[in-house]
């Protein structure tokens, strides 16, 4: 048996030696966001402890200051005893105060770290100056990768995303198809990427270096290879990636059709940069109106804030049959925007099929 205990010990060496090597990101992270929210787990856990460990072992101390047995002298047995006063306030204020305080906590937390809230500093020593202004980084969801635009750069990248230390960075985040969750264990939080829908989360990275970032939330085959890098860079060494990616790229353009070559589900895809970015492409994939003649949905509500197109105009306009005197579909994926429409209506007025009398000239 003596021997059996020491190979025992032995064969978990080799364990115990791997753990030492675990990077814990959540309770080590790099972000000052991460931070906050790694004290509040922390905080919370302590707070909660306070209750459990004091009960688990009470629990063990009456299993056995009360045991059945001829031995056990020490314990007093009242079999008419029912209610003690200052037992009841003792059970109950205890766990009153800690709900108390984990709601007072979570109520601050809450608002605090509101992933659309503007950061309001850099790190627990340094507030942010209203000079700075973040770092705006687009972010779409894509089947199975990450596409991160930066609009003041000029240039787009496929899983790959890097940063200024210490500056504030914006993230606006949408998706092409499915929901996904944006994920940077160092940095912050995680947040949906949802189709149509815009979430926001605001970060900063205090740390350099290179950072996992992944989906959080499955959205089909390809999920486990939608893993990307994030870089935490200086100032300069940030500038000198945008150059390197412009001039590496500088005759890759990121346009329309591009995007529509690259929103096509594919896995485990390399790292890409472009550039340039066709102007206002992230806004088409959050209005779902990247291809040509693809009404926009902002489009769409401003329709239908004003009223709506009415009878004649919604029949004119999407009834396929009524524009080109043809039998189809009485349906489209999308109409023509706001400024299509006066080519769209000098169209539609030379067609024989429809009578001018049933159009209304747009403003």
């Amino acid at each position: 048996m003596p021997h059996l205990k020491k190979l025992r010990g032995l064969l978990l060496l080799p364990a115990v030696a791997l753990l030492t090597g675990c990077n814990m990101v959540l309770m080590n992270p790099s972000g000052d966001v991460a931070v906050q929210q790694r004290n509040l787990l922390v905080v919370s856990t302590l707070l909660m402890l306070l209750i459990i460990v004091p009960v688990i072992v009470l629990t063990l101390l009456f299993a056995w200051r009360y045991r059945k047995s001829e031995a056990n002298k020490d314990a007093t047995y009242h079999p008419d005893w029912d209610h003690s006063t200052q037992l009841e306030l003792v059970i109950w204020a205890a766990p009153l105060l800690i709900i108390i305080a984990l709601g007072a906590i979570t109520w601050i937390s809450t608002h605090t770290l509101d992933p659309y809230r503007a950061l309001s500093r850099i790190d627990s020593a340094r507030p942010i100056s209203g000079e700075v202004e973040p770092l705006v980084v687009e972010v779409v969801a894509l089947d199975w990768k990450w596409l991160f635009l930066y609009p003041e750069q000029g240039i787009a990248t496929v899983n790959e995303l890097a940063a200024p230390v210490d500056r504030p960075i914006l993230f606006k985040i949408t998706a092409s198809s499915v929901m996904n969750s944006f994920f940077i264990p160092a940095l912050a939080g995680q947040i949906y990427a949802m189709p149509g829908m815009e979430t926001k989360l605001n970060a900063v990275i205090n740390k350099p270096g290179e950072f996992e970032g992944f989906s959080a939330n499955y959205s089909g085959a390809g999920f486990s290879g939608m893993r990307f890098k994030f870089h935490g860079l200086s100032e300069g060494d940030f500038d000198k990636w945008v150059a390197t990616a412009k001039a590496e790229k500088a005759g890759t353009e990121l346009s329309r059709t591009g995007y529509l070559e690259l929103e096509k589900p594919s896995e485990n895809v390399p790292v890409s940069r472009y550039g340039t970015v066709a102007p206002g492409l992230y806004d088409a994939i959050l209005n779902r109106c990247v291809e040509a003649g693809k009404m926009c949905m902002k489009d769409m509500m401003a329709i239908d804030t004003d009223g709506g197109l009415g009878k004649p105009g919604s029949y004119n306009i999407a009834s396929k049959a009524g524009l080109d005197g043809k039998p189809g579909r009485t349906y489209v994926a999308a109409m023509c925007s706001v400024n299509d429409l006066p080519d769209a209506f000098n169209a539609t007025l030379s067609s024989p099929a429809i009578p001018p009398a049933s159009i209304s000239r747009p403003q």
